[in-house]
């Protein structure tokens, strides 16, 4: 009798852990949609510039030191969450993002607007987002390109559904007050789905189907100090900046590529970024489950591959060209997402998942120097030569670089190359 109720509970375990786990991706999309509302930062900026009377490039720090903010929390993020476990981690995280927020709207000018809403508020974001990306790792070996990706389009598509919103608010309470209220919503809204946030016990990774390509050519487990002695590590840092140094950049000239090079109205070129936030989520998903079928190595050189078509594309044929804008810049928002699928991928793939968050925190630091320096270069091209177009050339070679580098150097780590 014994044996015959333990042969029917670990199936019953098991159907009710592969059920569980897809509810967790649930609430990562979730958590996700609020964190990414970084992206719809844009809305605030022509009211904020209007009530302080900035310029703005002022109005644009905020967004700037957010993005730094919340790339540099990630390794010490990290090193919590592998401590602390992802609910505590999360809870922390949600606390100085809604507290980011309210605080924000107490700004008494764009200094303090910074410090609140990029410095706290981006630094909880650090905190947050790796949380759920952990949790989907562990939960899926058998398909962990694709629970995380599923779990990111959260991030990507966020501006689809708080844009309106916050727009709306705006509109009608003004930006601080939108602040505060967005803060005290985003507060309790992240507390509450941290909660059911946690790791599979450790049976579960053993048990779980494992027979695909990503975890055939499964590392073995990495410290950081051990991580950052291979050249993987360096190869996998490098691609992640180039892929989101263009595609962040993408993101950053879209509107005024489409006004001052395609020739749309202001109206339809802000209206086709929401279209183009689609493809930025749709690419998570997408490619995290390319990378579990050809690992990650060869999605990062398709990845590529398509930049370099698209740039090359645009810069060939894109001056007053509204179709091939809608495609090519359809295809850079898309790899932007590809390459936040792609990353937590490779650093599992790469590094292993036992020392995975603290890992992933320093392997992130290269969104951070990707954001920075895209929007430098863009910038200095466009203001030495007078158009957006002369961004792609430069584009087209930091592609053919990338899938150089990947194709070389993202490899299984095996335990004599240590």
């Amino acid at each position: 009798m014994p044996v015959a109720t333990e042969m029917k509970s670990k199936p019953a375990a098991s159907v009710q852990g592969k059920a569980w786990r897809w509810l967790l991706v649930g609430i990562g999309i979730l958590i996700n949609l609020c964190c990414g509302t970084v992206y719809a930062f844009s809305v605030f900026r022509k009211p904020i510039e209007e009530l302080w009377g900035i310029s703005a490039t002022a109005s644009g720090f905020p967004f700037m030191v957010f993005l730094a903010s919340f790339a540099g929390t990630m390794p010490i993020a990290g090193a919590l969450l592998d401590r602390w476990g992802p609910r505590r981690t999360a809870l922390i995280g949600g606390m100085l993002v809604g507290g980011g927020w309210i605080l924000a709207g107490l700004s008494p000018n764009i200094a303090a607007l910074t410090l609140t809403y990029g410095l706290i508020a981006g630094g909880g974001v650090g905190f947050v987002y790796g949380c759920p990306i952990l949790v989907a790792a562990r939960w899926f070996p058998d398909k962990r390109g694709l629970a995380v990706g599923l779990t990111l389009i959260g991030f990507g598509l966020s501006p689809l559904i708080t844009a309106p919103v916050v727009n709306a608010l705006i509109t009608a309470l003004g930006p601080s007050l939108t602040f505060i209220y967005v803060g005290v919503a985003f507060l309790g809204i992240l507390t509450v789905l941290s909660l059911p946030l946690r790791l599979p016990p450790p049976e579960w990774y053993n048990s779980a189907s494992t027979n695909h390509v990503g975890q055939r050519q499964q590392s073995a487990d990495l410290t950081p100090r051990e991580m950052l002695k291979t050249g993987a590590f360096y190869a996998l840092w490098t691609t992640f900046a180039i892929g989101c140094l263009v595609g962040l950049m993408a993101i950053g000239i879209t509107a005024p590529f489409g006004t001052e090079v395609v020739g749309l109205s202001a109206g339809l070129a802000a209206a086709s970024v929401s279209l183009f936030a689609v493809f930025n989520g749709v690419g998570r998903p997408l490619f995290g489950w390319l990378a579990d079928r050809i690992t990650p190595r060869y999605a990062a050189g398709v990845s590529y591959g398509l930049i370099l078509l698209a740039a090359g594309m645009l810069v060939l044929w894109g001056q007053g060209n509204l179709a091939l804008y809608f495609v090519g810049f359809s295809v850079l928002w898309l790899n932007l997402g590809a390459w936040l699928a792609i990353a937590p991928a490779a650093t599992a793939t790469l590094f292993g998942v036992t020392h995975y968050g603290r890992n992933y925190g320093i392997v992130y630091t290269a969104y951070g120097a990707g954001a920075i320096l895209g929007m430098i270069l863009s910038g200095i091209l466009r203001d030495s030569t007078g158009t957006y177009l002369s961004v792609f050339p430069p584009v087209m070679l930091l592609a053919g670089v990338g899938i150089l580098i990947a194709l070389w150097g993202l490899r299984p780590v095996h335990p004599a190359q240590r």
